[in-house]
């Protein structure tokens, strides 16, 4: 009953969605695979774009409790949003449209996704072959000696009343027979599902004996078979083909897919080599001023002018920051690494210089519409066009499983125009064409399991795949939307810690500048001085790391919009 409710149901919907299927393969989808994404973000928002520099000024005039001159401000941080924050450093100067080409070049992953399309080709190749039509021929020799052998007794019926209602006993006489069949024609396939042969056999009997004979006879035969009922119609015939049509678009999308979910790996690997450069540099200016101090206090000790346990303090620190700055460098080292990786570049040896990051970040806010946006993503989602496409062929399988329920009634036809047999090869063919002789056959098959229960069930589990791939295109639905509101949310949450970082940084840099001198009065000791020393290099890192998750939540955002291409200014054309 439930198998019969879930038809029902697919019958009111399944005309729309089958009549939708190809509108899906030939539209959408293949103006996802046709055209490169011309979509970048930055489209999606209503007003202009504010820059890291006019937005802190913003802050400020909200906040006018907070007061500082930008230009005081340690140089590598003045303006983040227009100049690299990495230092000038001897390496392979990289940016991310070199990286991001050499991805699509080099990545394993992509060259092996690549391979998928031509495969899903050859398959339909091989399924749109199977209306070729075929050419035959046969040839056999065949002689037979056969020995004197004792027939059958039988009753003579005559006109001859001499002969009529005799008894007699036919004996096979010894004879030796030779003979060989030719046949040619052509088996067409029809997209109906039926056959039509056309064939022109021929043939000769030779017998040797006191009665010999040498006969020879051809015909011209046209069968056709059809099915009524089972395997009958165009849509039955074709569905393997279509299907694989639908196979060949899915393929080609999930092959965009590992493309652009190549090209965000990359970017994000791309971006954490920034942040790993950035907070080199910060742990290295962090141990040059501990070590300046360090430097500082043994003159002033020797001058008399500070105490001999600030040597002692001022040590501890250099020693902190040594540490951080091992760390500092092999993070490099794993991030440069990672990004290797990812191209399939990885050196036998250490020997290979560093890569420099040269792209700066983009530091500009937009108001996106969110609503365009998820409209623009519903519609252009690589894995909710495969899922359509994937909904398309469950229903054209559904179609077929339920053809394949069906009896199985066939509709036979043959006619054959016959030649007289001749005496001579000459004679071949003499009477084809005037309908002398000829013979016809027409008949019906039928046959039908008792229970039917294997081709029940194939359908049942088609219908049941495809509810369940109903609701898994619902729940993907959700989860764009919902991937779309998260990286929204984190893209605004990014934003206002690098603005929050970038103040903490200049009030950090003040207030380091002004303990250091109220150390050289005295006032302070250098546990205090290296405390905000600690401080201005963790504020630092702070905004190193906000604008390095900027970029990768603006990255994240391009993925969850179905604009990682369009972003990036890809074209896989």
């Amino acid at each position: 009953m439930m198998r019969w409710t879930c038809l029902a149901w697919l019958a009111v919907v399944g005309a729309f969605e089958t009549a939708h299927a190809n509108e899906v393969t030939d539209s959408r989808a293949k103006q996802r695979l046709e055209k490169s994404e011309g979509r970048v973000l930055d489209s999606y928002s209503p007003t202009p774009g504010v820059p890291l520099h006019d937005a802190v000024n913003q802050q400020q005039q909200r906040k006018p409790a907070v007061s500082i001159d930008l230009k005081s401000a340690l140089k590598p941080f003045d303006s983040p949003e227009s100049d690299s924050m990495l230092p000038l450093t001897n390496g392979a100067q990289v940016s991310i449209a070199d990286i991001r080409q050499r991805a699509l070049q080099n990545n394993l992953q992509i060259k092996v996704a690549k391979m998928d399309p031509e495969l899903a080709r050859q398959s339909l190749r091989e399924e749109q072959a199977k209306f070729d039509q075929v050419i035959f021929a046969y040839a056999k020799y065949a002689e037979k000696d056969l020995p004197a052998m004792s027939g059958d007794k039988v009753i003579l019926k005559s006109d001859n009343p001499a002969l009529d209602g005799e008894l007699a006993k036919l004996n096979l006489d010894q004879q030796n027979k030779q003979y060989w069949d030719i046949e040619a024609g052509v088996k067409v396939p029809l997209r109906t599902g039926g056959t039509v042969t056309l064939s022109a056999p021929l043939e000769n009997r030779q017998s040797l004996g006191k009665f010999a004979s040498d006969q020879y006879r051809s015909a011209l035969r046209f069968s056709f078979s059809q099915p009524l009922l089972r395997n009958a119609g165009q849509q039955a015939n074709e569905a393997s083909i279509r299907v694989a049509e639908l196979d060949r678009d899915g393929v080609q999308l999930r092959t965009r897919l590992q493309t652009i979910r190549i090209v965000t790996m990359v970017d994000k690997a791309y971006w954490e080599l920034y942040e790993a450069w950035a907070a080199l540099d910060v742990r290295k200016n962090q141990f040059e001023y501990a070590s300046q101090n360090l430097a500082m206090v043994k003159r002033r000790v020797q001058e008399g002018l500070t105490a001999a346990v600030e040597i002692n303090r001022a040590g501890i620190g250099v020693a902190d920051r040594m540490e951080a700055l091992i760390v500092a460098e092999t993070n490099l080292k794993l991030a440069q690494r990672q990004l290797q990786f990812l191209l399939n570049d990885l050196p036998d040896d250490q020997s290979q210089s560093p890569w420099v990051p040269t792209t700066v970040p983009s530091l500009v806010k937009f108001e996106f519409d969110r609503a365009h946006l998820i409209r623009d993503a519903l519609d252009s989602r690589i894995e909710l066009l495969d899922q359509e496409l994937k909904l398309s062929a469950d229903l054209i399988q559904i179609d077929y499983l339920q053809n394949q329920t069906l009896p199985l009634f066939t509709l036979d036809y043959q006619y054959g125009a016959l030649s007289g047999s001749g005496g001579r090869f000459g004679d071949i063919g003499q009477d084809l064409f005037d309908g002398r002789y000829r013979d016809w056959s027409i008949g019906l098959k039928f046959e039908m399991p008792v229970s039917n229960e294997a081709r029940k069930a194939k359908l049942d589990r088609a219908v049941a795949q495809r509810m369940q791939r109903l609701t898994t295109k619902t729940l993907q639905t959700l989860t764009v939307k919902r991937e779309i509101h998260d990286a929204l949310d984190k893209v605004d949450q990014d934003w206002q810690r690098i603005i929050a970082a970038r103040q903490q940084v200049l009030v950090a840099g003040i207030n380091y500048e002004a303990e250091l001198k109220q150390f050289n009065e005295g006032l302070r000791t250098m546990t205090e001085v290296l405390e905000t020393l600690t401080r201005l290099g963790e504020a630092q890192l702070k905004e190193i790391r906000a604008i390095s998750d900027y970029q990768v939540a603006l990255v994240d955002m391009a993925y969850a919009t179905g604009t990682v291409l369009g972003h990036g200014q890809i074209s896989l054309q």
